[in-house]
C-alpha cells in the first residue's frame, strides 16, 4: 500500500510503540490519513494470508 503522508504514519508507529490501541487513530475512518496511520501502526507484523494459517 502506498503511504502518503509519512508524518501520519510514523504517527501510527509511535501509538503502536506507545501501547496505544489501533482505536487511538485520530483520523476520520476510510480516509487517507486513516489509512496512513493504520499502515504504520500495523508495520512489521505479518500480513494475513486468505488461505488460513501456515501449519507447514
Amino acid at each position: 500500500m502506498a503511504v502518503v503522508s509519512r508524518a501520519i504514519y510514523d504517527e501510527g508507529r509511535a501509538a503502536k510503540a506507545q501501547g496505544q490501541p489501533d482505536s487511538a487513530n485520530p483520523y476520520e475512518a476510510g480516509s487517507q490519513q486513516s489509512l496512513d496511520w493504520l499502515e504504520g501502526f500495523t508495520a512489521g507484523e505479518p500480513e494475513p494470508s486468505a488461505t488460513g494459517p501456515d501449519n507447514g
